[in-house]
């Protein structure tokens, strides 16, 4: 899984968990469904954006939605999923980008793809996500030539870079990219009129993405001579850091601007999570408050406190049934990384790394929730719920 906006479910809260998993779980599902399991692999948390913009600016709250069948990665649990052309958007969208993705670590020659069979294979594969790729979208009526277009430009300013070359010349083919796919979403949605302020938001969304993956890679590609833009063209992380900075108030204001219908988890993850991907990245501490009308993280009731225990169900599975439920939770990292249901019982647990402390002060957003988010007056205007939750 690859992605920058990876949120906690102790920040999203029990509602907007259960949404955006519907929308990760039906971008999954997407991809099965148009190009086999093997595109499974491409699901990626940024790449669900996609559906969650389509889904709330769409005139109807359910009619995006569908029952899916028992799933692993659920604890063979049926789920309500979003399905339709945001979903199939999300999914065209994710596989150009897992192609870029495939291509520059073949580029770097990064691990077994430094062998020249393996190579190959992988820029056979990537080519056939791009035509996967352009098949959905030509579904749903977008265009995945400015992706593409993007993808092979992105090869050529990068080999043009070098010291003194803004870094900004460097992420504008990824802004380009994801410009188009977030205007598309208006477009999908019957609202034409979102289309300006969500390519502006797309933009910035590209731009955030490039840099902090660069940022993250720096001391890695360091190691390995692989290119990074930032060592490339001579950025410092302070310059990086300004406008990571800046692109994340860009998107917030960009945002302001888009009629929703429902757009609570959007904003959740557009407004509230990107700082904390920015500070994740740079290292710094996400949220500092510790003080105020609500309890600090860890206190009984208070953001980031255990959830109280669930009652086991009672429809216990059999032995076999739960070893097999058992396998698939394994394999798929969900006892370790994730909230997972008991193979056996059906009793909610925590996995082993699921403890967190939320970047450092439990759900420090939670308390933002008085200010109507989504809402028609905008994010936190005139709140004061005594934090600073970057908003």
């Amino acid at each position: 899984m690859f992605g920058m906006v990876r949120p906690c479910r102790h920040r999203l809260g029990e509602k907007l968990t259960a949404q955006w998993m519907a929308h990760l779980c039906g971008l999954c599902l997407a991809l099965r469904g148009d190009h086999g399991q093997l595109a499974r692999i491409v699901t990626n948390y940024d790449g669900l954006l996609i559906s969650v913009l389509t889904e709330a600016q769409a005139a109807r709250a359910d009619g995006g939605r569908r029952t899916a069948g028992p799933c692993p990665l659920r604890g063979m649990r049926t789920a309500s999923v979003a399905h339709g052309e945001g979903a199939r958007l999300a999914a065209a969208v994710s596989l150009v980008l897992a192609s870029a993705k495939v291509r520059d670590h073949v580029t770097d020659g990064d691990g077994l793809l430094a062998r020249r069979p393996v190579a190959l294979a992988a820029r056979r594969v990537a080519a056939s996500w791009d035509r996967a790729g352009a098949r959905t979208g030509s579904d749903v009526g977008f265009d995945t030539a400015v992706l593409l277009d993007a993808v092979a430009r992105q090869t050529g300013v990068e080999t043009l870079a070098g010291p003194g070359t803004a870094i900004l010349t460097v992420t504008e083919p990824t802004e380009t990219a994801t410009a188009a796919a977030f205007a598309h979403t208006a477009v999908l949605a019957g609202r034409p009129h979102n289309a300006g302020p969500l390519a502006e938001a797309g933009r910035l969304f590209g731009r955030l993405a490039h840099l902090l993956d660069a940022v993250e890679d720096r001391d890695a590609d360091a190691a390995s001579g692989a290119w990074n833009p930032l060592t490339a063209t001579g950025t410092p992380l302070e310059e990086a850091r300004r406008l990571a900075d800046d692109a994340v108030h860009g998107i917030r204001l960009a945002l302001r601007e888009v009629e929703f219908r429902d757009g609570g988890l959007a904003h959740r993850l557009l407004v509230h999570e990107l700082p904390n991907s920015v500070h994740r990245a740079f290292g710094t501490v996400s949220c500092a408050h510790g003080t105020g009308p609500y309890a600090p993280p860890g206190t009984p009731g208070g953001p980031g406190a255990p959830l109280p225990p669930e009652p086991p169900r009672r429809d216990r599975r059999g032995a076999l049934a739960g070893c097999a439920v058992w396998l698939g939770l394994a394999c798929t990292c969900q006892l370790c990384c994730g909230t997972y249901e008991d193979p056996w019982s059906g009793e909610r647990k925590e996995g082993t790394c699921a403890n967190c402390d939320c970047g450092g002060c439990g759900d420090c957003c939670q308390c933002c929730q008085c200010c109507n988010c989504g809402g028609e007056d905008g994010c936190c205007d005139g709140c004061d719920c005594g934090c600073d939750c970057g908003c």
